[in-house]
């Protein structure tokens, strides 16, 4: 199988009401201007969407109204994966029907599974639907590493999984991927600090938080790389590094929601047990930002 979903994917933000219930009418809002402001596709209830702490029905309605908003315009992937293998089936199957483009299933995290484990998760859940799928390799927040040999088993028995958003932050990682898997299986990166790099070993591009401040920016970069023009794209890199950086101060997505909001944008808070960011973090990122010209 072989998919496009594009060079730079925003993990989306769930925008929430002032009582924390879904905001859809400002998810679709968000959506809009994310696809207009150089996001190729979006990832909703992903781990930025905070999905441990959405329902399935939030779920479902975040993939219907994404879809009817931008579906056709940029590429809608739903994230369905979770530590829970028959759970992840059915929110799966259930994504399709809103029809989206594609998921992205996040190594289970807590259980811990062996990479056998791991190898039947993906493959079950792959297995259960038509979509092109993306693996999620975070060891930071799953505590489990989904090994390059694992996914490479998966790419050659398992015909549309794709992709995957590597987040390990071992360069040697990327490096045996590219050189393992047919060079239609696109790598993303999922630190946006480390888009330059994993460009440089052949990946496709960047599963971005970042974006949703400065997608603009990330896009022209990236295409700069991919164009040849590398001292460019440095230059780019190398001016958003402290951005980057800036939205991961405490834990994600509490930064870049805050940066949001800081813009006008109303996305409200985080579901407990994530928390607002301390008085102290909060004057950082607003210096940040304004000494970016963000705000």
């Amino acid at each position: 199988m072989s998919v496009d979903f594009g060079r730079v994917l925003t993990a989306m933000v769930t925008p929430f009401n002032g009582d924390l219930k879904v905001n859809i009418l400002q998810a679709k809002k968000l959506a809009r201007y994310l696809v207009e402001n150089g996001s190729d596709g979006l990832v909703v209830c992903g781990t930025t969407g905070e999905s441990p702490t959405l329902s399935t029905e939030e779920k479902i309605e975040l993939f219907k109204a994404v879809v009817e908003e931008v579906g056709g315009q940029a590429a809608v992937i739903a994230g369905t994966g979770s530590y829970n293998t028959a759970a992840s089936v059915a929110l799966t199957q259930a994504a399709e029907k809103c029809g989206v483009d594609g998921i992205m299933l996040v190594a289970p995290y807590y259980n811990k599974p062996s990479q056998e484990g791991l190898y039947m998760h993906f493959k079950t859940v792959a297995e259960s639907t038509q979509l092109p799928v993306m693996l999620y390799n975070i060891p930071g927040r799953t505590s489990i590493n989904v090994l390059p040999s694992t996914v490479v088993r998966l790419a050659q028995d398992v015909p549309n999984i794709v992709a995957i958003k590597e987040a390990a932050g071992v360069m040697d990682n990327v490096s045996e991927l590219r050189s393992s898997l047919p060079d239609e299986f696109a790598i993303y990166s999922g630190d946006d600090s480390l888009t330059m790099p994993i460009l440089a070993l052949g990946g496709k591009g960047i599963v971005s938080v970042a974006a949703h401040i400065v997608g603009p920016q990330i896009q022209e970069m990236v295409q700069a790389y991919v164009s040849g023009n590398v001292s460019k794209a440095t230059r780019i890199h190398t001016e958003l590094f402290p951005v980057f950086k800036g939205m991961f101060i405490t834990t994600n997505p509490v930064p870049v929601k805050t940066a949001l909001n800081l813009k006008g944008m109303n996305v409200g808070g985080v579901r407990l047990p994530l928390v607002d960011m301390s008085a102290e973090d909060n004057n950082k990122l607003r210096n940040l930002l304004t000494d970016k010209g963000i705000l």
